[in-house]
């Protein structure tokens, strides 16, 4: 009796450098088990093409011309609940790494990664596995274990001085783009700072405080602060 024919893993690559798509490309033939069914060069692209090829796995840079590949993620997996994201990217950093997995994506992997290494990775997410770069986890796994100890009901927070920048410029209902400018930070550590305050905070009290204006208590080393949020109305969209 013959053996069944081992279905390969659809994939769409999304970056917005040529060289690297060809590069990629030609790997995952070689290897035979990963099929690239489509590719994309920006944010838009990225989205529209996974609704239209509803890919097993979506391998996504961090930094697309048109805004980031988190932004993307999201997107993607809002309208595709089973496809899996897989960054790809040459930044080793941790705030990126996280706000990836907030977003929802299964592994985060830099560049210089080999190519059976990268073959195996997509393998294992496609298999329901979870997959995070060796050069990135020790930063990754001390980040976490400081987020572990923060108290939601604010009574022993440990934001840090930048995150303290960053939540004030959100209550007033700026863009990650505009709090990025003003502080001189990308749109990535903005957005993890985001996430970062609604974990300490309480996602709860963040939103019913939004939905009609009101206040929230930040502790610094100061003292509390009183973060006032505008309503709703007022507010950007999530990211």
């Amino acid at each position: 009796m013959l053996e069944q024919a081992v279905k390969p893993i659809r994939l769409l690559l999304v970056d917005d450098h040529e060289v690297v798509r060809m590069g990629l490309e030609t790997l995952f033939h070689r290897a035979g088990t990963v099929q690239v069914v489509g590719e994309a060069t920006s944010v838009a692209s990225a989205v529209a093409e996974a609704i239209r090829l509803r890919p097993d796995i979506v391998l996504l840079d961090l930094r697309l011309p048109d805004g980031s590949g988190i932004e993307a993620c999201r997107e993607i997996l809002g309208t595709c609940p089973d496809t899996h994201v897989i960054f790809l990217t040459s930044f080793a950093d941790e705030n990126a790494v996280l706000s990836t997995t907030f977003a929802g994506a299964k592994g985060y992997l830099l560049k210089t990664i080999g190519g059976t290494a990268l073959v195996h990775a997509i393998q294992a997410v496609a298999g329901g596995q979870s997959i995070l770069d060796p050069a990135v986890t020790g930063s990754v796994l001390a980040r976490m274990r400081s987020l572990s100890t923060m108290n939601i009901n604010g009574q022993s927070t440990t934001l840090s001085p930048q995150e303290r920048r960053i939540l004030p410029l959100v209550a007033e209902g700026k863009t990650n783009k505009e709090i990025a400018t003003a502080l001189g930070l990308s749109e990535t550590t903005v957005m993890f700072s985001e996430l970062v305050g609604s974990t300490v905070l309480g996602r709860s009290s963040c939103q019913s405080t939004s939905a009609e204006g009101g206040s929230i208590p930040l502790q610094t080393p100061g003292g509390i602060v009183t973060i006032r949020r505008r309503s709703s109305r007022a507010r950007r969209a999530p990211i």
